[in-house]
């Protein structure tokens, strides 16, 4: 008799389960048929439900908006747990951002490391821009302190412009290192052009809605808009990483 109770049990725990399934999946269909209507131009790449009751959070790229479960309700801003005192949009934006410079890869970037790499961060750069200089001319005081930088192009005045070319023909140099180690010295490098990702490097830029350079991101997806000292970056890398 016990055991047929707990079979009983087991099999209303599973209906459940299935029953919230259903209506979770009914729930995220009526919300992405809602989007496509209004929005079909807006490529989803998840829905999910929220922390909150009936709000569901959908990632657009390196942007997440909220949806009410029947799809009429769009709101967009961060959401917060005060009692944690987290915030939650922003760590759900800081994977995203993370997952989409991973699509570029390690090989499309010019990367300084050194000997014993502590902390990875992802600087997007203007070759012509004056704090991206002062940034590059301490490079070194970056790679004492255990900081691997990962450059990506983000020539402000946009494709064609001067920064741009400078762009172009650093990645094409034979030696991209040297070639932009001088080029931030303020020497025009040598006019090249070859297959490169400077396009794309300036339209992840642009998601992630760089409004000056540097711009720093971290491992973990934080963001730190311009320049940052050696030794205060560090400070900052071991805190995040410290955290949860």
């Amino acid at each position: 008799m016990k055991n047929m109770k707990n079979s009983l049990r087991i099999a209303a725990l599973v209906l459940l389960g299935w029953a919230f399934f259903a209506v979770a999946n009914a729930d995220q269909n009526t919300v992405r048929q809602a989007m496509a209507k209004s929005m079909p131009s807006v490529k989803i790449d998840s829905i999910k439900p929220s922390v909150i009751n009936g709000l569901y959070e959908v990632t657009v790229g390196t942007n997440i908006i909220y949806v009410s479960d029947n799809g009429k309700y769009i709101l967009q801003g961060h959401l917060i747990d005060v009692e944690a005192r987290r915030d939650l949009t922003e760590e759900m934006l800081g994977a995203a951002r993370i997952q989409a410079i991973e699509k570029i890869g390690q090989d499309n970037m010019i990367v300084f490391k050194p000997k014993t790499s502590k902390y990875k961060v992802f600087v997007f750069t203007d070759i012509d821009c004056g704090y991206c200089q002062k940034l590059h001319s301490e490079i070194d005081r970056y790679l004492a302190e255990g900081i691997t930088i990962q450059y990506l192009f983000f020539p402000r005045a946009g494709k064609g412009s001067d920064s741009y070319n400078k762009a172009v023909s650093v990645w094409c140099s034979k030696d991209r290192n040297a070639a932009l180690t001088s080029a931030k010295k303020g020497n025009v490098p040598p006019p090249k052009t070859c297959d490169n990702p400077v396009d794309e490097h300036m339209q992840l830029g642009a998601e992630f809605d760089v409004k000056g350079t540097p711009m720093i991101v971290t491992e973990k997806g934080n963001i730190y808009p311009g320049y940052l000292p050696a030794q205060q970056l560090s400070e900052a890398l071991a805190s995040e990483k410290a955290q949860k």
